[in-house]
């Protein structure tokens, strides 16, 4: 089990407190109804499934109920950093694990 960072409570929680809400910084099309449905169902459904450090969204369920980011080593299970969704999302670095 993970311990999780709040960065909005400012302490440590364990997993079961929080909920996985995808990958982190996927774009709304700015106007739906004048993409195409290929375009629409690649914002809907399409997401990177990579094998190393991945961006995602969390949200802190039972606590203050905030979603933030991780960076998250999809192999290790490691999270590498957590910051806050009005934060500048930071570079990901390449691993050995691609």
């Amino acid at each position: 089990m993970l311990n999780i960072y709040c960065p909005y409570c400012e302490e440590f929680r364990e997993e079961e407190e929080f909920a996985y809400a995808g990958e982190a910084h996927i774009v709304r099309p700015p106007d739906p109804d004048s993409v195409s449905d290929e375009e629409w169902g690649r914002y809907l459904f399409h997401r990177n499934n990579i094998k190393g450090n991945h961006r995602e969204m969390w949200f802190h369920a039972t606590g203050c109920r905030q979603f933030f980011n991780v960076i998250r080593n999809t192999v290790s299970y490691d999270i590498e950093q957590i910051y806050k969704l009005t934060g500048t999302p930071p570079e990901i670095w390449e691993d050995e694990h691609k």
